[in-house]
C-alpha cells in the first residue's frame, strides 16, 4: 500500500504541476514524470534515509519517492524564497542532503560522476551507505557513464546505477542514437552485473533493486539497472512530441504503473477500490497544500539575488 501511495503521490504532484506551468504561474523550465513512476518508487523503496541519490532534470519523481518535502518541492517552482534552493533553482535543481538527495541537475548525465565519489566517500567512512544514481538511455552515452562505472567497477563502490529508458533522448528514439537494445548490455564491459526490469512494474523495479543493494552494503560492488518504462508528456512541457505517434504513446498509457498495480492489490485482497481512492483524495489534499503554502509563500528579496551563489 505504502509503494502505491507513493506513486499516486509522484503522479498527483506532476499532474497539479502541469496544469499549474499552462496557467503561467510557475516559471521556467519543467520535465514532467508522469508514466515512470513505479521506477523512482521501487527504486527508493530500499533506501534508507542516510543512503544518497543522485537525480535528473526529470527529478520531482525521485526527490518525493526518498522523502522529500513536497511544500518545498512546489514552493522552489513556484520561485518562493520557501523552497529548497529559496526559489533561485527551480525545477531542475532540487537538493536535501539531510534526505540524502544530493541533487537533481540540468547537466545531461551530470549525476554519473557525483554518484561514484558519493560511494567512495561512504567507503573510505566505513558505512554501509549505497548511492543510487538515476540516469536516462541519452545519458548512457555520455563519457561520464562510462567514466562513473568503470570508476566504481574497479573500486568495487556501492553504486546502483539506474537507467531509466523512457526511449527517448529528447526527441531522438533509441533505435537512432544506439545500436543496442538494452543499456544493461554495457555492464559486461565493467565486469559487472547488468540487469533488465520492467520499469511499470513496481515490484519487479523492487526485487532488482534489492539485489543490487545487497550487493553493495556487503562491499560486492555496483550494478547497473535498466528499467523499460516511458514518460507520457514530452521531454518539457510546452514539447509538441511530433516525433512520436499516438498509437505508441496509447499502448504505454495502457500499461500505466499505477492503474497495473492498484489492479494486482485489489486481486490480492490486500486493498479495495474504496480504499485506493480514498489514498486518492488524501493525496490530492496534500498537493493542495502545498500548492497553498507556494502561492502564500514570498519571493525572494532583489538584494538578495547572490547570496547562496557559488562560482
Amino acid at each position: 500500500m505504502d509503494l502505491y501511495r507513493e506513486m499516486v503521490r509522484v503522479r498527483e504532484f506532476e499532474t497539479k504541476v502541469s496544469e499549474l506551468f499552462a496557467q503561467g504561474k510557475i516559471p521556467g523550465f519543467v520535465h514532467l514524470y508522469i508514466g515512470e513512476e513505479a521506477t523512482a518508487v521501487g527504486t527508493c523503496a530500499n533506501l534508507r534515509d542516510d543512503d544518497y541519490i543522485t537525480s535528473t532534470h526529470r527529478g520531482h519523481g525521485h526527490c518525493l519517492a526518498k522523502g522529500g518535502d513536497m511544500k518545498l518541492m512546489m514552493a522552489e517552482l513556484f520561485g518562493k524564497k520557501t523552497g529548497y534552493c529559496k526559489g533561485k533553482g527551480g525545477s531542475m535543481h532540487i537538493a536535501d542532503v539531510d534526505m540524502g538527495i544530493l541533487g537533481a541537475n540540468g547537466i545531461v548525465g551530470g549525476g554519473l560522476a557525483i554518484a561514484p565519489g558519493a560511494g567512495l566517500a561512504a567507503k573510505l567512512r566505513g558505512t554501509d551507505q549505497v548511492t543510487t544514481c538515476f540516469f536516462g538511455d541519452g545519458a548512457s552515452n555520455q563519457t561520464t557513464f562510462h567514466e562513473g562505472i568503470n570508476l566504481a567497477s574497479i573500486w568495487r563502490l556501492p553504486v546502483i546505477f539506474v537507467c531509466e529508458n523512457n526511449e527517448y533522448g529528447i526527441s531522438l528514439h533509441q533505435s537512432r542514437h544506439q545500436r543496442i537494445a538494452d543499456v544493461a548490455d554495457r555492464a559486461v564491459a565493467y565486469g559487472i552485473p547488468g540487469v533488465v526490469v520492467d520499469g511499470n512494474d513496481v515490484m519487479a523495479v523492487y526485487e532488482a533493486v534489492a539485489e543490487a543493494v545487497k550487493r553493495a552494503r556487503a562491499g560486492e560492488g555496483p550494478t547497473l539497472i535498466e528499467a523499460k518504462t516511458y514518460r507520457w508528456r514530452g521531454h518539457f512541457e510546452g514539447d509538441p512530441t511530433v516525433y512520436r505517434d499516438e498509437k505508441e504513446v496509447a499502448e504505454w498509457k495502457a500499461r500505466c504503473p499505477i492503474e497495473r498495480f492498484g489492479k494486482h492489490l485489489i486481486e490480492m485482497d490486500i486493498a479495495t477500490e474504496k480504499e485506493l481512492n480514498t489514498i486518492k483524495a488524501e493525496v490530492d489534499a496534500e498537493v493542495e497544500e502545498a500548492v497553498r503554502f507556494a502561492q502564500e509563500s514570498p519571493l525572494p528579496a532583489p538584494e538578495e539575488a547572490l547570496e547562496d551563489v557559488y562560482a
